[in-house]
């Protein structure tokens, strides 16, 4: 599997609603780098699952259009001329 890796504004955009949470929710503060190695570790710990969900998501989604695709493909067969 390919390493999941964000941009540095995307971390940086996590890390805040990290540090966000912390405060909203647990009522503590954490820096910076800390809320850097949480998220390091939850993206090679829990990342796996969620981007394997979405492969999984997004194959159905394709075989469901694909049923779709061959459903009107059907649809537009013509009946050959008895002779």
């Amino acid at each position: 599997m390919k390493k999941i890796t964000f941009s540095k504004e995307e971390k940086a955009a996590v890390v805040a609603r990290l540090q966000q949470y912390f405060t909203d929710e647990l009522d503590q503060q954490i820096g910076t780098l800390p809320a850097e190695f949480l998220l390091d570790f939850f993206t090679a710990e829990i990342g796996p699952y969620y981007y394997n969900q979405g492969l999984r998501d997004a194959h159905a989604a394709l075989v469901s259009k694909m049923e779709d695709f061959g459903e009107a493909i059907y649809l537009l067969e013509k009946e050959p001329a008895k002779g």
